[in-house]
């Protein structure tokens, strides 16, 4: 007697587990990776500690839903990033410019900039002199 209640009730249930594990794929966006061309510095630029310059980035082919619109620039010197030399954040990566102040770092001619939103990428090389 209970064997059918038991077969039937797991049925049941084992359909209603189904409906509602199925994704809501209605609800969700697809969301595209903007890797932006970092337009200044430009490759042989030279920059002075102290100063003020501004870090652009074209921005003509962004999709239309980016995965992270928060923008984040760090320093990076003979491919090393580092990650303790944020020089700007929070900004939206869709603006294609932000200032930033060049910091008090040594002498050098291989600094590239790291420009991260949802992905990260390098400006050129560029020269960094003290004050």
């Amino acid at each position: 007697m209970m064997a059918p209640f038991t077969i039937l009730f797991t049925t049941f249930m084992s359909f209603i587990t189904l409906a509602v594990s199925l994704p809501l794929s209605m609800h969700i966006q697809t969301r595209d990776v903007f890797v932006p061309l970092i337009l200044s510095p430009q490759s042989g630029a030279v920059w002075i500690a102290g100063q003020y310059h501004n870090v652009t980035w074209d921005t003509n082919n962004a999709p239309a839903n980016i995965t992270n619109k928060y923008g984040m620039i760090y320093l990076r010197n003979n491919n090393l990033t580092d990650m303790n030399e944020e020089l700007a954040s929070g900004f939206n990566i869709l603006d294609g410019v932000v200032e930033i102040q060049v910091p008090e770092v040594p002498m050098g001619h291989n600094y590239s900039l790291v420009l991260f939103g949802d992905s990260g990428n390098f400006s050129p090389s560029f020269t960094i002199l003290p004050e």
